[in-house]
């Protein structure tokens, strides 16, 4: 056995059945060995950083690791973006990239990068492979690291001359792992539990706010379970939309700048917020330092780098969500927030909307409410980055489907391809990509990756011929000086979804918006629907 045959041997040990790439002569010899097997499926996609995020969506829906594979140089380098979105979400990604031989590194040859140096910042841990038979141990750890603790993605750069390196000792994949200085904490701290406890029973007004560690940490159900025995009222950050459906009683909408207004009022009105697998970061709470002064806050995280990043807590809580909520269900907890759910209903009622969206053309937020109320109930809707994510996580309807974007690095033409994999992951679920024009002329090559696999994908173009959310600052802080945002009305998107095979819908309007989404979500095949809005709207 080769290092290239291992390879494939360690992905199967792990279950891999589908891979995203693109093949290049310094990882031509791992697809050789793909080419000799039937196992794993691998999918062509037409530029690297769309493998990322492929292997991202089919990540987050599978909830297991997914991984992509590039040549050297420039395909490695395309890559780069895609990891860091994924290390900015926390989603599990092996990144297995070809290199020069070995014995040229550092020498700059030709389309040598290094990878290790290059992507430092973004990946959880990365391997240069030096030697064939280290392949089994450094597959093993890397699918380890990056589906334990907080997850994220892993790079393998291997040398194409590692790879057709024959094995010195029989392949054995380990079934156990332990890699020193790398011990992840999911049960939490006894004495910071009980800390804990006590302030949640002194506690008149608490607050949960749930972030996307609570869906990779597979913890929603646990948190919905102890929110609804204790009654306690939720609100999440736009990674933690989907922890409660929207229609739930306890759950009050996603907070931040471009969150419900009435879910910021819940978190300055609380006495008790309790933060649990998010950062909340500057969107989700502009002005940290005021809140700390009001809130007692609780923040549980599985990493502690997170904890008091961005704001201070009073109770700081390490472990896995799933396992911590486990055993808060069983705690000794009595509060009464009757009271504080009746005021949380009447801010609710009584909190006005002062956006003003045009009359003409589509409106973006009946086109949301409308497209996921009639979308099937465990659906997948993917937002791209935008006007269009801040519509899309203001105004989705949650059912019991999944809400998937790109929250901490906000990578515009994530949609496309990471709807991809979603749906390459559950192919009997529907799966709907929403993104802006300009988001998605920056994946638009993928549909050919779309049309090669029959994949029936749909997508929503959200058009207004800007590159929105950059005009919309340019309006306000710039006094509509707009430079460099216009987009026209390129591509001619008819002519495009004839080119790929797709069948296309338009709406111009919310009269006929109803029945051709009614089409559009009954169509079988592969597909694309333009939604035409006023360039005047703004998401606030």
């Amino acid at each position: 056995m080769n290092g290239a045959e291992a390879m494939v041997a360690c992905l199967k040990a792990e279950g891999i059945t589908k891979i995203f790439g693109i093949p290049g002569v310094a990882i031509a010899p791992f697809y050789e060995a793909l080419y000799n097997q039937n196992d794993i499926e691998q999918i062509l996609v037409r530029q690297e950083q769309a493998a990322g995020h492929a292997a991202s969506g089919y990540a987050r829906i599978s909830r297991r690791p997914a991984v992509c594979v590039t040549s050297s140089g420039p395909g490695a380098t395309n890559l780069i973006t895609a990891l860091a979105t994924a290390y900015a979400d926390s989603i599990p990604i092996i990144a297995i990239t070809g290199q020069v031989r070995s014995d040229l590194l550092g020498r700059d040859v030709f389309q040598e990068a290094d990878m290790r140096g290059a992507t430092e910042s973004f990946v959880k841990y990365s391997y240069l492979v030096k030697d064939a038979d280290d392949i089994p141990r450094v597959f093993r750890e890397a699918f380890y690291i990056a589906n334990t603790g907080r997850k994220g993605p892993v790079l393998i750069d291997i040398p194409c001359d590692i790879q057709i390196q024959e094995l010195k000792k029989p392949f054995q994949y380990p079934e156990k792992i332990s890699i020193r200085g790398y011990k992840p904490n999911i049960k939490g701290n006894p004495q910071q539990m009980a800390k804990v406890i006590a302030a949640l029973n002194r506690a008149s007004k608490p607050l949960l706010c749930a972030g996307g560690g609570v869906i990779l940490g597979h913890a929603e159900d646990v948190i919905r379970r102890f929110c609804e025995k204790n009654q306690i009222p939720v609100v999440s950050t736009m990674m933690g939309i989907g922890v409660l459906p929207k229609a739930h009683p306890l759950y009050f909408g996603m907070l931040g700048n471009n969150g419900k207004p009435y879910a910021n009022e819940a978190v300055s009105a609380s006495d008790l917020l309790i933060i649990v697998g998010a950062r909340v970061a500057d969107r989700a709470v502009p002005k940290p330092e005021n809140l700390e002064k009001r809130v007692s806050v609780i923040h549980i995280d599985i990493d502690s780098a997170e904890i008091g990043k961005n704001l201070g807590p009073t109770i700081p809580l390490v472990g896995d969500a799933a396992v911590i909520f486990e055993h808060l269900l069983d705690a000794d907890i009595h509060i009464d927030t009757k009271q504080w759910l009746e005021d949380l209903e009447e801010m609710k009622i009584h909190t006005v909307d002062h956006r003003k969206f045009s009359d003409r053309l589509v409106s973006p937020m009946n086109l949301v409410q409308t497209l996921s109320e009639k979308m099937d109930d465990d659906a997948i809707y993917v937002a791209d980055v935008g006007q269009n994510q801040l519509w899309s996580a203001d105004n989705y309807v949650m059912k019991k489907g999944r809400f998937l974007t790109t929250g901490g690095m906000g990578t515009m033409g994530y949609s496309i391809p990471a709807a991809i994999g979603a749906k390459m992951a559950e192919p009997d679920r529907q799966v709907v990509a929403v993104c802006g024009d300009g988001a998605f002329q920056m994946s638009m090559y993928e549909l050919a990756t779309i049309a090669v696999n029959k994949i029936p994908l749909k997508i929503i173009v959200v058009r207004n011929q800007y590159l929105g959310l950059v005009r919309e600052h340019q309006e306000k802080v710039y006094h509509g000086h707009y430079s460099g945002v216009q987009l026209y009305d390129y591509p001619h998107f008819d002519r495009l979804a004839e080119a790929y095979d797709m069948d296309y819908f338009y709406a111009d309007s919310n009269e006929m918006l109803d029945g051709v989404l009614d089409r559009f979500l009954a169509c079988r095949n592969a597909c694309i629907m333009v939604c035409e809005i006023d360039a005047a709207n703004n998401t606030k």
